[in-house]
């Protein structure tokens, strides 16, 4: 069953990292005037606060209790949604080397995993939600009517993500970065619970030679083509990238 012209659509867009998801995500959600929801900064907001409170996430006990401290939001009143982990503005601090050397262990515990994906669920029951991640069209939003799969080759992912922690850390190292990055690819695609796969129905990207313009406005046509009533909001980037 298909929407109307009344309804919205979810999308999910799933993929490796340093892909540039949260980079469309943002973008396509500007476009249609829907909710951003990066699934990933749940995950880095959980790690920040093992790695700040005095609890093992190991035991069974100690995680049980973190958990129940734990209220994540997101703040959507700026140009772009904020993380807020028990009401403080954690969106830098989800950013670091720190929590991207440990957000993948986090994310194999099989309790936080349904701990976030139950919060993810619920955001998305209204429709109009964009929500990014690595399980999210294969586990939390199986039925989203556009499900999309990005890819890029390895160093494009990498120098992107340094590009990206220069701007909020200033002092990391590319070698570090490009062995953490293959780890935890490594470790999303094995895990046992809810691993990093494209699902059969997504639509698969290679964005290594696409610029931020070019991604989107590839993305928002097909879109366009499965489900016409659409509309765009007129402050879309997509006004730039057709030029």
């Amino acid at each position: 069953m298909h929407p109307t012209a009344t309804e919205k659509i979810n999308i999910a867009i799933d993929g490796y990292s340093g892909c540039g998801k949260s980079t469309l995500a943002k973008d396509l959600a500007r476009c249609l005037n829907y909710i951003y929801l990066d699934s990933g900064a749940m995950y880095r907001a959980v790690t920040l606060f093992f790695q700040h409170s005095h609890l093992d996430y190991l035991r069974a006990d100690e995680l049980e209790q973190g958990l129940k401290d734990i209220n994540i939001t997101f703040d959507h009143s700026g140009e772009q949604p904020q993380m807020l982990l028990n009401g403080e503005n954690v969106e830098k601090q989800i950013r670091s080397q720190t929590v991207n050397e440990e957000v993948s262990q986090i994310a194999r515990v099989s309790v936080i995993r349904r701990f976030l994906v139950e919060k993810q669920k619920r955001i998305a029951r209204n429709k109009g939600v964009i929500m990014e991640g690595r399980d999210i069209g294969t586990v939390v939003l199986p039925s989203a009517e556009y499900k999309l799969f990005l890819t890029a080759e390895t160093e494009t992912r990498v120098n992107r993500r340094y590009e990206q922690l220069m701007e909020s850390d200033g002092k990391v190292d590319i070698d570090s970065i490009r062995k953490n990055l293959i780890e935890r690819d490594r470790i999303d695609s094995s895990r046992k619970d809810s691993p990093l796969r494209k699902a059969a129905d997504a639509i698969v990207l290679d964005n290594t030679n696409l610029s931020r313009e070019q991604q989107l406005l590839w993305v928002v046509e097909d879109i366009l083509r499965h489900f016409n009533f659409i509309q765009l909001n007129k402050d879309c980037l997509l006004s730039k990238a057709s030029r």
